[in-house]
């Protein structure tokens, strides 16, 4: 197995995700390479930014504010009991870190602002937005669009969830989907075992588009739910008039927007 710039340790940690069905060996190096940001990594984010770091992306950084607080436990994975009341973006890098010495984490110990998320959709391949608010959803499908990055978007509620991935000037954005901000429920009800599931699936499309390797499921709403163990998925369509994307077909995307 020539994988060229990944170390023998690198080789063996990775040896049973590179073959038939999975990633080629140039797809591991595509993921060495890369850069993500996880916003937040919470019950969903925390699932898919350790995703990620186990499965050899580069660089992953992760935004959440705040102290973990005991209602958190029921599905963030990157925090435990002894860290309650404490800030949670150092304490979920540093489990991250300890999961994968050959992976760059960075933490951000807040919610970025449409500034800041600019900046960083900039330094990222990908976005993976995690967030429960769709201000903040929205904020991130802005910076990836503007960016002319992916963004792959991951929702909760009860014990169901959905995925939407956008190629920007390709696909519907968020915004094409939610013409109108959706009304917001604040402690809205959640399983943990439904957060890690979508979470999974979120860094698992972003593994496709980074690695080229597979289908992505761009321009698709996938509508899974738990509590009657069904799933389904509908072809989105994109608004030309859309104010957020509606003028990216003249500009260039980027190298990662593959498959």
């Amino acid at each position: 197995m020539n994988l060229d710039n990944l170390s023998q340790d690198e080789c063996q940690r990775y040896a049973r995700q590179i073959g038939p069905g999975v990633l080629t060996p140039e797809g591991q190096r595509r993921l060495k390479q890369s850069s993500v940001l996880v916003t937040r990594a919470g019950g969903m984010g925390g699932p898919a930014a350790l995703a990620l770091v186990m499965a050899g992306v580069g660089r992953v950084v992760i935004a959440h504010g705040g102290k973990l607080i005991s209602p958190d436990l029921n599905r963030q994975v990157l925090g435990c009991e002894q860290a309650l009341e404490k800030p949670r973006a150092p304490q979920f890098a540093d489990y991250l870190r300890s999961m994968n010495r050959h992976v760059e984490v960075e933490a951000i110990d807040h919610e970025p602002d449409d500034e800041q998320s600019r900046q960083l959709a900039a330094t990222v391949d990908v976005i993976v937005s995690c967030p429960p608010t769709f201000q903040e959803r929205l904020r991130l499908n802005r910076a990836a669009v503007d960016a002319v990055i992916p963004l792959v978007d991951a929702a909760q509620w009860g014990m169901s969830g959905t995925l939407i991935v956008v190629a920007p000037g390709r696909t519907a954005c968020l915004r094409c989907v939610y013409p109108e901000d959706p009304p917001f429920e604040e402690l809205f009800p959640v399983l943990g075992a439904i957060s890690s599931a979508i979470g999974s699936l979120a860094a698992l499309e972003t593994i496709k588009i980074l690695s080229g390797v597979g289908k992505p499921l761009y321009g698709h709403l996938w509508m899974i739910d738990g509590y009657q163990g069904r799933s389904s998925s509908i072809t989105l369509e994109r608004n030309p008039k859309c104010p957020c994307c509606g003028n990216v077909g003249v500009r260039h995307p980027r190298e990662t927007l593959r498959g």
